[in-house]
């Protein structure tokens, strides 16, 4: 009998045509995932598996659906599958492999999901198919129109369970599941298993044989590949923070996970800001949109991908080098997960965790659970931050000397070295190719250093930097009121206004007073001792794709008052009134 190391594909007695589909493919041997679930998926048993991304999870349950497909003149027309998956992206990759493993059967594969006209979907379904790929409330969408007949159906998978429940899709799987045959085969994929997921588990699958795959232990005497290391930041400051941190690492491709879309949002116009290429994907965006993010990962011309947990699920990066948490994850499994996606094929990888003091504690339950180390480290300071930039500059430099053909630029140096020392020739071309490089290194905003809740100092790195005291609003109440050029026709919102004072300043939400949003400028009130640090933050930053100016409103109002009509520049000025809808 083999071992499990010596299982193939033609061990698991798969069709002949799944076989070739395999083999054209490239698949030379089953995963453990493959290897523990088909066989039982096979035998027509229940089966629960815990596994993530990248394991080969998505094979695992498709081959054995597949081989279960009657000749295509037998087959009723309705679905005898259906898969649920939490995301769009993740639907269509699952049809795409089912597609692909099952052309030699003539399989009919659609996949269904919401933010695309219905029509295209339901006259699909006229024709008939075999597998349903659907997000759970365009599943129940169909169900409800009498589209989708469970009738003949055979199995059910539930891909990334434990997703579609965080994303609110309980009741639509618990009414799915009601409207299936009673003795169908149910599959459950998950990668965590909390306990919500595991409660479905036990209402809906019979005696289960369970599948769990755990990471790859590391080898004796080797390194982990995944360096880890967490930043203990106030959360006004953390956008500010993650700039700061991504400019000393320079990573080459990095996913950063966020817990909500409007951060998604604000971070993303805050790297791009910074002069980074980054992208958004949330479950707020279109299909389009999210078609044409993917397109532009995919060609190169994106190097950071800013992400909800739910919107990244099913995509693999290839060659990601950094890991980004913004916020600590609510569970230790999944920090494993979104780590996961670097160090791979023995590359180098970086984990980067943002922690407010709250957040602390978590880390040191996912140190716990994990039996791994995070090292907290300090900030990085302004003084770092350029040392960084000029090492850059300078690596950047001595390249274009190696490499490059300087010769049609000697007449300039020749021209410049009759009128000036040739080494002041040489500082004022590695000046300015610096600032094109850097940005100018502009001004960066003071970060305040927290410490752990515990009190005990972060490790390594250099001493804390000294920022402003946190506060409320300043001394008396007094405000000054702030012009910002950029208004409703640049799609100006008092959320994107308060969100990137809060993200280049040492102002928290609740500091920043009324605003006024108008066609084409915004008035925003901002304590008077930080209005000059908000007025530099602001300049530095980009709001809604654009960098605005930025300055102190020529007419300022007194207490409770109003503007006295026109400025100078003939923008109008209503009352600021203190509303902040627009």
């Amino acid at each position: 009998m083999s071992t499990p190391d010596a299982v193939t594909f033609a061990d698991l007695a798969l069709r002949e045509e799944l076989q070739h589909a395999l083999e054209v493919l490239g698949y030379e041997e089953p995963t453990p995932v493959q290897r523990e679930a088909v066989p039982p998926l096979l035998a027509g048993r229940d089966v629960l598996g815990v596994a993530a991304t990248g394991t080969g999870k998505t094979a695992a349950f498709a081959l054995p659906l597949l081989n279960g497909l009657a000749p295509l003149p037998e087959r009723p027309g309705t679905p005898t599958a259906l898969v649920l998956t939490p995301t769009r992206e993740l639907a269509v990759q699952v049809s795409e492999a089912l597609y692909k493993y099952g052309r030699g059967l003539g399989a009919r594969v659609l996949p269904v999901y919401g933010g695309t006209p219905i029509g295209q979907q339901l006259r699909s379904l006229s024709r008939g198919v075999d597998v349903v790929v659907a997000t759970p409330g365009r599943a129940v969408d169909l169900l409800g129109r009498g589209a989708l007949d469970f009738g003949a159906l055979r199995t059910v998978v539930l891909d990334e369970a434990d997703e579609m429940l965080d994303m609110g899709f309980s009741e639509d799987i618990e009414a799915l599941l009601g409207a299936t045959p009673e003795g169908r085969q149910t599959v459950l994929f998950s990668a965590t298993m909390p306990s919500r997921t595991a409660a479905l588990a036990r209402r809906h699958l019979r005696e289960p044989v369970q599948v769990r795959i755990q990471n790859a232990p590391v080898a004796a005497g080797e390194v982990p590949r995944v360096r880890q290391v967490a930043y203990l930041v106030p959360r006004a400051h953390k956008t500010a923070a993650l700039g700061r941190v991504l400019d000393m690492e320079s990573p080459t491709s990095a996913l950063v996970f966020c817990r909500t879309r409007e951060e998604v949002d604000t971070v993303t116009e805050s790297l791009n800001g910074r002069g980074y290429r980054a992208e958004a994907l949330h479950g707020g965006m279109s299909q389009d949109q999210r078609d044409r993010v993917m397109g532009r990962l995919r060609s190169g011309t994106a190097d950071l991908l800013v992400a909800t947990d739910v919107a990244a699920r099913g995509l693999d990066v290839e060659h990601l080098t950094h890991v980004v948490n913004y916020d600590v994850p609510s569970a230790p499994e999944s920090y494993v997960h979104r780590i996961g996606r670097v160090g791979r094929a023995g590359r180098e990888g970086v984990a980067i965790t943002l922690s407010d003091s709250r957040e602390h504690r978590m880390l040191k339950t996912i140190e716990r659970v994990t039996g791994r180390r995070i090292t907290v480290e300090t900030l990085p300071t302004v003084a770092d931050l350029h040392a960084r930039r000029l090492e850059l500059t300078r690596a950047a430099l001595r390249e274009s000397l190696l490499t490059d053909d300087l010769d049609r630029f000697r007449t300039v140096v020749e021209v410049l070295s009759d009128e000036f020392d040739v080494v002041q020739v040489a500082l004022a071309a590695v000046k300015l190719a610096h600032e094109a490089a850097a940005g100018g290194d502009g001004d960066e905003p003071d970060i305040p250093q927290e410490r752990p809740a515990t009190g005990g100092p972060a490790r390594r790195g250099t001493p804390p930097e000294r920022g402003r005291e946190q506060g409320g609003r300043s001394a008396g109440g007094a405000m000054t009121r702030l012009f910002v050029g950029a208004g409703r026709a640049a799609g100006v919102r008092p959320q994107d206004l308060v969100g990137a004072i809060a993200g280049e300043s040492s102002l928290t939400g609740r500091d920043v007073g009324a605003i006024e949003i108008t066609e084409r400028f915004s008035l925003v009130d901002v304590p008077t001792d930080r209005a000059e640090e908000v007025i530099q933050g602001l300049r530095g930053a980009t709001l809604r794709g654009r960098r605005p100016t930025v300055r102190r409103e020529r007419y300022q109002s007194g207490p409770g008052g109003r503007n006295p009509g026109r400025n100078s520049g003939g923008d109008p000025r209503g009352n600021s009134g203190g509303n902040h809808d627009d």
